[in-house]
């Protein structure tokens, strides 16, 4: 069974001469595991499918299954705890609360879900993302690329089922970026995860198993990689 499955997904901002397509009529599947970009121009759908994949936005029709479920038939507050427990959802800006050091930025999803911390998968992810150190310092003390780790270690926290990485790198140097890339491949074969990344750098797209490009709303291209570089 597809891991993700995506059926004549659609979505549409305005009415009349206001009316903006963003999605039309998308169908794809991705497998468990599976390290796929989505690349396009400002504009072609790819954050508005991230989001919908995400369960944030919601579709103007269509379905989203994510492992059997589907997403949108269940209640707004099941929906809450889907996209607490399921969903990884790292963005371009890393938001975190400027109150609350390394630790309590990444375990925040956690704790309002109202659960226990476990302290192990926390300091595996702090080795992971190189956080060792790091771990009492506020965002404001830390480098942008240092933030962005932990905005990856806030969303790998809950162990969800996918993580979705919407352009991640756009505000970091070239290094950073990269390392920020490495990161999410390596806690992609770690863990396991199937890991979505959009992204307008064809360079990082080409790092990724899959890259499936968007314009205008719909996939015009499909490819598998035959080595994962």
């Amino acid at each position: 069974m597809d891991f993700l499955r995506i059926e004549n997904l659609s979505k549409v901002y305005g009415k009349g001469d206001n009316q903006v397509i963003a999605l039309d009529h998308v169908s794809l599947t991705i497998q468990k595991g599976e390290f796929t970009a989505i690349i396009g121009s400002s504009g072609s759908g790819k954050s508005t499918l991230l989001h919908i994949i995400g369960g944030v936005d919601v579709p103007t029709g269509g379905k989203v299954y994510l492992d059997g479920q589907d997403v949108y038939a269940q209640s707004n507050e099941k929906l809450a705890v889907f996209r607490r427990r399921q969903v990884g959802l790292i963005y371009q800006f890393h938001n975190l609360i400027p109150t609350l050091n390394v630790v309590e930025n990444i375990t925040l999803p956690i704790l309002m879900d109202k659960r226990k911390v476990n302290q192990e998968r926390l300091s595996d992810l702090l080795e992971l993302l190189g956080l060792q150190d790091r771990r009492n310092h506020l965002p404001n003390q830390l480098s942008g690329g240092q933030q962005q780790r932990v905005s990856i270690g806030r969303a790998l926290m809950n162990a969800p089922q996918v993580c979705l990485a919407d352009e991640p790198t756009g505000s970091l140097d070239s290094k950073n970026g990269q390392e920020i890339i490495s990161l999410l491949k390596l806690s992609n074969r770690k863990y396991g995860q199937t890991l979505i990344l959009v992204t307008h750098d064809e360079n990082i797209a080409l790092q990724a198993d899959r890259i499936i490009s968007i314009a205008d709303g719909k996939v015009v291209r499909d490819e598998r990689q035959a080595v994962r570089l």
